[in-house]
């Protein structure tokens, strides 16, 4: 492949035939938005209807904590945290996974219906099937795979086209959100309750059980999805430019496709459908890096920042009683939306 010089200042590490370029704004805005997320993690794991010291949370890391403080933070705390973390950088970089790809930023999984027909698969596993966890989340990672293929083919048109993408993504949204409406009515008062309040986007309750596999799964696809950066960024530039450098630009991007799929569905199949983060991080980050296009880096870091912050948010905001994060991300996401389409238009 044919290296392109993005005109930015860059530090190279070499091992061998392995190489790997970074970008020196990237890293000096991802390292201040991960001690902030880290901030706010810390600040999560201490406060709450049992609040320890930031002496003991460090302590219980080393195993020298007090008993009841090791099991607040390490076994109830800890999982929901991390969860926060890991689920914060997955959907920041599957936001910009699609918002590379249809060079649009509003192409993000949630407003392309990908979270929507993850939560159709989970939800057709949870009411009809009666499958326990690794059941709901195969539903999801199938329904999700499943509406972004139904997407992708009838937005293909001799080549996939972004705004064409976004189009079709937002009607098969439309028809999903319909048939998971009828679905909850059709079940049982019990069962659709349950499915309902999953359906809002939330970590209250998780467990290690639930957090560690999902968070296996989003490092593995992330670090495949990191390995494949550079070819996305040249896809931004065309896809005559990236076929000229080396890149065969549709099976590229299928391969995003299912990668930004795979990090959206897994997120989806633990915590449910949650809202605005795959779509704000990425942009944020952008501004912040000022660059030309879109850094998964950078939108991972501001993910993670964004979901953690807001869970903490969800948790304190109206204590005791804990809303799903999904109803923080959502009034956040709103204003942000807001603010961008009222930008987009003054620029029109």
């Amino acid at each position: 492949m044919s290296r392109v010089s993005s005109g930015r200042p860059t530090f190279l590490l070499r091992n061998g035939s392995l190489s790997l370029r970074f970008d020196v704004r990237s890293i000096l805005v991802c390292i201040p938005l991960i001690l902030a997320a880290l901030t706010v993690a810390v600040i999560s794991l201490a406060t709450g209807d049992y609040d320890v010291t930031v002496q003991q949370v460090l302590q219980a890391f080393t195993g020298d904590a007090p008993g009841l403080a090791q099991t607040i933070v390490m076994e109830w705390r800890l999982p929901r945290v991390l969860s926060a973390l890991v689920f914060g950088a997955a959907l920041g970089m599957s936001g910009g996974i699609f918002q590379s790809m249809t060079r649009n930023p509003l192409g993000s999984p949630d407003i392309i219906g990908f979270n929507t027909g993850a939560y159709t698969g989970a939800l057709i596993v949870m009411l009809t099937l009666g499958g326990g966890y690794f059941g709901i989340a195969a539903g999801a990672l199938v329904g999700g795979i499943l509406t972004a293929l139904a997407v992708y083919l009838l937005a293909y048109r001799r080549g996939s086209q972004g705004f064409r993408l976004i189009i079709v993504g937002i009607g098969i949204s439309a028809m999903l959100a319909a048939l998971n409406h009828w679905l909850i009515l059709q079940a049982e008062l019990e069962a659709a309750l349950a499915a309902a309040v999953w359906g809002a986007g939330s970590l209250n309750g998780i467990t290690w059980e639930q957090a560690a596999p999902a968070a296996v799964v989003v490092v593995v696809v992330g670090v495949a999805t990191l390995a494949v950066a550079r070819r996305m960024q040249l896809l931004e530039m065309g896809d005559d430019a990236a076929r000229a450098l080396g890149v065969p630009a549709e099976p590229t991007r299928l391969l995003l496709l299912i990668l930004g799929v795979a990090l959206t569905a897994a997120v989806t199949a633990v915590a449910g459908p949650i809202a605005f983060v795959a779509l704000a991080a990425p942009q944020l980050a952008r501004r912040l890096t000022r660059s030309a296009g879109i850094t998964l880096l950078p939108s991972a870091a501001m993910g993670a920042f964004l979901l953690v912050a807001s869970d903490l948010a969800a948790q304190r905001l109206f204590a005791p009683i804990q809303l799903p994060v999904g109803v923080v991300t959502v009034c956040i996401g709103g204003i942000y939306l807001v603010w961008l389409l009222a930008r987009e238009a003054r620029k029109s």
